[in-house]
């Protein structure tokens, strides 16, 4: 049966409707491609693009898309790669211009190849690397604000950290007590110092030793040994 009207063609509006009507067709194309192909023995490649950026290609066993489009440029005497060669050509051109001019103006950043330069141009090369040294130079402070403040963090968690092993360990809150730093007894590990008298020199501290109480295994008591001055 033949159809009843014309179809008009044109573009489908429906994003929906225009999906389906694609997929329909697109299978209907690489049947034909294929039958083609095998009913007379020919070479068929088919390339299809959707509007989404989908492809679909089909070629003939035997073939490849490559070398069908060789053949065809050969029958046709036409080449169509030239204009895409063109463009790759054009583009690593300007790349390179871009490439020398970025080594040129390194250069002279670091005050090579001035001479051919004019005052103009000196001069605004100078507030570039003026502006340049005060990017480096804010970055500069930023870096060093903050190692700063985390610094000042370190030493505040050390002085709580010493004041609360002060705590511990039972010490006064007293200018005439602090530790000392004594080699013949290992630095300052477990080494203490009294000021004895009102004189304050070093000749008037003494270092002791805090023995901690001890358990008298035969007597089942406590006993406190003397502290050595």
């Amino acid at each position: 049966m033949g159809r009843l009207g014309k179809f008009e063609i044109k573009r489908i509006q429906d994003a929906t409707g225009r999906q389906v009507c694609y997929s329909k067709r697109r299978s209907g194309i690489m049947k034909k491609a294929r039958e083609l192909a095998v009913l007379c023995d020919a070479q068929v490649a088919v390339v299809v693009l959707s509007s989404t950026g989908k492809h679909h290609h089909f070629c003939s066993d035997g073939a490849d898309i490559k070398g069908i489009f060789d053949c065809y440029q050969q029958a046709t005497g036409t080449s169509l790669w030239t204009e895409q060669y063109e463009e790759m050509q054009r583009t690593l051109s300007r790349l390179k211009d871009i490439n020398r001019n970025l080594r040129t103006e390194i250069r002279q950043r670091m005050g090579e190849d001035l001479d051919a330069l004019e005052f103009g141009e000196l001069r605004g090369l100078e507030q570039s690397v003026d502006a340049a040294l005060e990017v480096v130079r804010q970055r500069k402070y930023q870096v060093i604000t903050r190692q700063t403040e985390t610094y000042k963090r370190k030493v505040k968690h050390s002085q709580k950290v010493y004041k609360s092993l002060r705590q511990e360990l039972g010490f006064m809150d007293n200018p005439a007590f602090g530790f000392m730093d004594n080699p013949m007894m290992g630095g300052w590990d477990g080494v203490a110092a009294v000021e004895m008298g009102g004189g304050g020199s070093e000749a008037d501290m003494y270092a002791f030793h805090a023995v901690s109480s001890q358990l008298d295994l035969h007597g089942m008591a406590y006993r406190r040994s003397d502290c050595p001055l």
